[in-house]
């Protein structure tokens, strides 16, 4: 049948598997297939129904991830090397119409312009319970965002702890120095600051889950003077602070809410303070990956470099250095995606009918997709640590970023609590 999703998907195919190296085959509904090259395939995708092939036709690569979700596609082989042979592929040239649409009306049902909307937004993701991500994490900072793979690193662990140096460099951490974390998570970063600096902190979260976890850890290590913890909203933080660091919360400002959220990063800052703002941004305006927000972070998205530097300028927020950590981001999200592979079982234990295979097939999208999409040549999708000074930052600041790569011992401030 010429209308037939099948005759379509094969042209489709045929006009672009020249693009990537990668050896895959496609089983149709009907039991017809198609391989791009001769040998093994590394990755087998296999239709299970009609309608799969229609969600692949009408909806580009969102409908093929949410069939493989939904159990009505199957990918055999790795996983990883489908995605990649999609990315390279481009299989989504320009914008899918009807994608575009439900993101719209996504971005209408779950803006985060609500406090209220952005909290539940957060604890859809962040409050699936602390054990549960304690299976994939590092342990035991469990920092959630991209890590560091300076030369020499060996595992993810060691790779936080370099991700949590290099933000205390950038911001010339000292003892005694009052440090507000925005987007705290499970306090990671503040015990680095702590233990590491001598910085007292105060952690920001709208997630009640990460909230109750944080506090009894500081608790348990009787840090109840040195750190605190405050359930809310980013664009409610009261007081002002030496030194910001702010790791994985830009992506959850909104459209709207650009300048709103970078403002109370600035209000939070004393005059001549240093802050890093750590964030996933684009490179020019795109559309943010509709299957992430609608499955995984609803309300999420992402900024591009220019409006987030425009925003910062407009607060009185002097941009003092950028730095591109996409290829660091592809190794960590590689490890995470191992590592939830590697502990499925146990998550799968944890709440059978929760954690079923639904979630383990979203999540692995979700992981693996986004390891190929930072490691792609197409990705327009890249990480940023933006170094500011509220103010235009006097002569007090290295003039190169040598410092960054001393040896640990001629760190700035780097004393341990006890000396302090």
């Amino acid at each position: 049948m010429p209308g037939s999703p099948l005759n379509y998907s094969k042209n489709i195919l045929l006009s672009r598997d020249h693009r990537t190296r990668v050896c895959f085959r496609v089983v149709f509904a009907d039991g017809s297939s198609y391989q791009n090259c001769a040998g093994t395939p590394e990755a087998t995708i296999i239709f299970k129904n009609r309608w799969a092939e229609w969600n692949a036709l009408l909806f580009g690569h969102v409908g093929l991830m949410e069939s493989y979700s939904a159990q009505s596609m199957d990918i055999e082989g790795s996983l990883p090397l489908a995605l990649r042979a999609g990315l390279d592929m481009t299989l989504d040239k320009k914008p899918n119409p009807l994608v575009v649409l439900r993101n719209r009306w996504h971005e209408f049902r779950f803006s985060n312009k609500s406090h209220a909307q952005a909290k539940a937004n957060a604890r859809f993701h962040y409050g699936l319970g602390t054990e549960f991500y304690r299976a994939w994490l590092d342990l035991p900072a469990m920092m959630y965002t991209c890590a560091y793979w300076k030369e020499g690193t060996r595992d993810l662990e060691q790779a936080q702890r370099n991700k949590m140096e290099h933000v205390c460099r950038k911001i010339r951490l000292k003892p005694g120095e009052t440090v507000i974390d925005i987007g705290c998570g499970w306090g990671g970063f503040m015990f680095h600051a702590w233990d590491n600096h001598g910085a007292p902190v105060t952690g920001i979260n709208t997630t009640t889950e990460q909230v109750t976890a944080l506090h009894e850890e500081i608790d348990r290590r009787g840090l109840q003077a040195q750190l605190a913890v405050r359930e809310q909203d980013f664009r409610e933080i009261q007081g002002q602070f030496d030194k910001c660091v702010s790791i994985g919360v830009l992506e959850h400002a909104g459209p709207d809410q650009l300048r709103e959220v970078v403002r109370a990063h600035a209000d939070c800052l004393k005059p001549g303070g240093l802050g890093v703002l750590h964030f996933i941004g684009h490179v020019g305006r795109s559309e943010t990956e509709f299957y992430i927000r609608k499955h995984i972070f609803p309300g999420g998205w992402i900024p591009s470099l220019a409006d987030a530097i425009c925003a910062m300028e407009d607060c009185g927020l002097e941009v003092l250095d950028v730095e591109n950590l996409r290829r660091h981001y592809a190794l960590t999200l590689d490890c995470w995606a191992e590592r939830f592979d590697r502990n499925w079982e146990n998550i799968h234990q944890l709440n059978p009918e929760k954690f079923n295979e639904y979630f383990r097939r979203k999540w692995r999208t979700y992981l693996y997709a986004c390891a190929e999409m930072f490691r792609s040549p197409h990705s327009r999708t890249h990480l940023f640590q933006i170094t500011f000074s509220k103010g235009n930052i006097a002569d007090n600041y290295p003039m190169s970023r040598a410092f960054l790569y001393a040896a640990d011992e001629d760190s700035p401030g780097k004393t341990p609590h006890g000396d302090v």
